[in-house]
């Protein structure tokens, strides 16, 4: 896996609302991320994080600034910020900038931040 680059777009956890996910917090959820890109450079990926808030346009703004570090050769969004509707926006937008400034990526969807590593192998297979 030498040399695979691969950029995760997730929210920031600072600005979800876990009252719908009771026994969750922030605080638990950046420990899953983290453990999520210790398990990734484990396998012999490089990561880059990218955390973004919810406004749409800032959000906007962090994802092109991320893709602009780079080259990637794949991209893993996020479950929260794909399947929460109040984040449906972002990941319009997240998707439509992606495919602008990096066209050809592999696009990776995990289920859960412990469903990472599995997605990026399956969007990196060709």
């Amino acid at each position: 896996m030498n040399n695979v680059r691969v950029l995760q777009i997730g929210m920031d956890p600072a600005v979800i609302d876990f009252s719908p996910y009771p026994g969750q917090d922030a605080d638990q959820l950046r420990a899953r991320v983290s453990a999520a890109e210790a398990e990734l450079r484990d396998a012999g990926f490089e990561v880059m994080m990218c955390q973004v808030p919810d406004d749409p346009d800032a959000a906007e703004v962090r994802i092109r600034s991320c893709l602009a570090e780079t080259v990637f050769d794949a991209v893993e969004i996020g479950s929260g910020l794909r399947t929460s509707h109040e984040y449906t926006e972002i990941f319009e937008r997240a998707v439509n900038a992606v495919s602008e400034l990096q066209p050809g990526i592999r696009f990776c969807f995990n289920d859960s931040p412990e469903t990472t590593l599995d997605a990026v192998r399956r969007g990196i297979k060709r």
